[in-house]
């Protein structure tokens, strides 16, 4: 390790690091929500397109609100938009709890669900936003690492949490997350953000389009992104976990209830992330970024592959902590590049872009994954979907040549879009 590479030094700014510690608390509370939802649909159905519809209402938000929800993030306050944000988002939790309890309608717990993403995607791109204006720039990659760090340490916590709590009481895992939402409200009023540039209130249609044109001349980010969208619309395989843990994967020999073997098999892709996260945490910064991007989208279809073909617990388990390994690195190189090339008085708008991208792509191709098991079987749907990944990655090292020779993160510069709106200091 080189001696000027401080492996903690955005740990060692506290606004960012409060914060980070807040947000990762939500993380946790909706990655126990989101497990008790797959599981109450799957249960009370008994069907896999039922497991494809969460992802469905969940995405069709994103694609609706998320836009919008960027320019908001570029001409009002982006702390008082996720507190707005959060108080919906407890609300419907809560409301997802009584639901549950009292055993309404599967169509009226979808119909709650959409609301409660409808509210997510209001304060989305306002903390994604956030988050550069804690550190130097020079610091960013390292809290980029962290923060995917802490973020899969969540990953991990929450299905596992949300894992042993459903065995007992499903509808507790959608009021943990209600609490956990107001526990980062409650840290948001005591914030303070420092001033920086933010664009003008006008024309919200003309504004999100300059967001648009701004990403689609930015070829390095818009291979990155779109990489992202199709690796994980296609291998959508953990919103068919569930049917793998009851179904498929023989747990006899191991003597785990379902249940249980769920809550492992959720939390396995987040221990892989974390490893790897945490490894990359305290090597240097990364060299050939476009290069390991490319390897590792690889990898995760190849894990993919593997994970659908396997009926032994231990190996689906392995495959899955590795598509979270090579999903996480993707993650920071991808986090990087769509925030330190853009500048900040267009960064709501460019994430709102990227959360489409990226956001959409879990949800859709969760309900992809939901329709081709339906059709077929799950272990088609899940090998098949790796397969196009690895499709599209040979596809995108020759589309996108800028991707391919991309270096070091730090040499990336923010371009000013040619036709960028007034922007004063807020």
């Amino acid at each position: 390790m080189s001696e000027k590479h401080d492996p903690y030094s955005s740990l060692r700014i506290q606004r960012f690091r409060r914060f980070l510690i807040a947000s990762a608390l939500v993380r946790m509370g909706t990655a126990a929500q989101g497990l008790a939802i797959g599981w109450e649909m799957y249960d009370r159905t008994g069907q896999a397109l039922s497991l494809g519809m969460v992802g469905l209402v969940q995405a069709i938000p994103m694609l609706l609100f998320t836009l919008p929800a960027g320019y908001l993030a570029d001409v009002f306050d982006r702390r008082k938009l996720m507190m707005l944000s959060l108080a919906g988002a407890t609300l419907t939790s809560l409301g997802l709890a009584i639901f549950s309890w009292y055993q309404f309608p599967v169509t009226w717990m979808y119909a709650l669900l959409f609301l409660d993403s409808s509210l997510l995607r209001i304060g989305s791109p306002a903390q994604r936003a956030i988050t550069p204006l804690l550190v130097p720039d020079e610091l960013f990659e390292n809290a980029a690492k962290w923060s995917t760090s802490l973020m899969q340490i969540t990953g991990i916590a929450g299905p596992a949490i949300g894992g042993f709590i459903i065995a007992f009481n499903i509808q507790a895992a959608y009021v943990l997350s209600a609490f956990s939402s107001l526990g980062f409200i409650l840290f948001l009023t005591t914030m303070t953000l420092p001033p920086a540039p933010r664009s003008e209130r006008g024309n919200m249609f003309a504004q999100i389009a300059e967001g648009l044109r701004y990403v689609r001349d930015q070829k390095l980010l818009l291979g990155a992104i779109s990489l992202d969208l199709f690796a994980v619309l296609l291998g959508g395989a953990v919103y068919l976990l569930p049917i793998f843990a009851r179904d498929i994967i023989d747990l006899e020999t191991i003597g785990l209830s379902p249940e249980a073997a769920l809550g492992w098999l959720r939390a396995a892709p987040a221990v892989g992330a974390c490893i790897i996260a945490l490894l990359m945490a305290y090597l240097p910064p990364i060299r050939h970024a476009g290069r390991a991007l490319l390897l590792c989208i690889t990898g995760f279809g190849a894990a993919t592959i593997v994970f659908g073909l396997s009926q032994n617990f231990w190996l689906s388990l392995v495959m899955l902590a590795l598509t979270g390994a090579f999903d996480n690195v993707s993650m920071v190189i991808r986090r990087v590049i769509s925030q330190m090339s853009t500048p900040n008085q267009m960064r709501g708008r460019v994430q709102a872009v990227t959360a489409i991208f990226v956001g959409s792509s879990n949800e859709i191709g969760g309900f992809e994954s939901g329709a081709v098991a339906q059709v077929f079987t799950p272990v088609i749907s899940v090998v098949s979907g790796g397969i196009g990944t690895l499709l599209v990655v040979a596809a995108w090292t020759g589309l996108f040549p800028s991707l391919r020779k991309l270096g070091s993160l730090s040499s990336l510069t923010q371009e000013e879009p040619s036709t960028t709106a007034a922007s004063k200091n807020g």
